[in-house]
């Protein structure tokens, strides 16, 4: 069963959304704002997300960048281009305007999660990271990160291995067919650069050094 969480403080239609999707056979985790809505995440992750903007204390503006990982439909009385335009580019995966016939709400939640299916081995992501497996493209926070292939096949690893740590021979060994110019020498000088190009986007430092054995993928706050 598909778990959907919807983050609206208007109870009427939170009510109804709940209603409506729990008899399409969904189950739902309700939020009331956008600080309810972190600590649920931190104990739950749903399989997608209708989020309203006019949320009390943490907009969904503020709340959408980090709900990276997770299909999020904006569900909101926002109806300009500009308002839908700069909230697809920053995360969002699709927009729907209140008022809203639910048929095409319904339609727009299968759309996504049809898509997520094809995309399961498509794409890795961590936090604001998404890696695309077919083409050496990755982005974070949906801006595109230009990487050299050896940075990308780094980055592929630790994504791929997420929560562990890969030792340095481990990596020169997984790369090497790839990236012959990367040799143990040069390794360090690659992943500096790789650190500097994905913080130079969110000024976050995604990849953590463990000194003497290798690197990993920082834990996430």
């Amino acid at each position: 069963m598909k778990t959907i969480m919807v983050i609206d403080d208007d109870v009427y239609i939170g009510n109804m959304l709940e209603e409506t999707l729990e008899n399409e056979g969904y189950h739902i985790v309700r939020a009331y704002s956008g600080t309810e809505a972190l600590l649920l995440l931190n104990a739950q992750k749903p399989d997608l997300i209708l989020l309203d903007l006019m949320l009390p204390g943490l907009s969904g503006e503020e709340l959408l960048p980090k709900l990276s990982g997770i299909p999020v439909i904006v569900v909101s009385a926002k109806s300009t281009v500009d308002d839908k335009v700069q909230l697809l580019l920053h995360g969002a995966a699709d927009y729907i305007t209140k008022p809203f016939d639910t048929r095409e709400l319904l339609a727009r939640i299968l759309v996504q999660f049809r898509d997520s299916s094809k995309k399961t081995d498509a794409s890795l992501t961590f936090s604001d990271i998404v890696l695309d497996t077919r083409t050496p493209l990755v982005s974070v926070l949906g801006k595109p990160v230009h990487l050299t292939k050896t940075e990308y096949a780094i980055l592929k690893l630790l994504l791929q291995n997420q929560g562990q740590i890969i030792t340095k021979s481990t990596i020169l060994e997984r790369i090497s067919e790839d990236t012959p110019d990367c040799v143990e020498s040069s390794l360090k000088v690659h992943i500096s650069n790789l650190r500097k190009k994905l913080r130079a986007v969110s000024d976050k430092d995604y990849i953590e050094a463990i000194w003497g054995i290798g690197f990993k993928l920082r834990d996430e706050e």
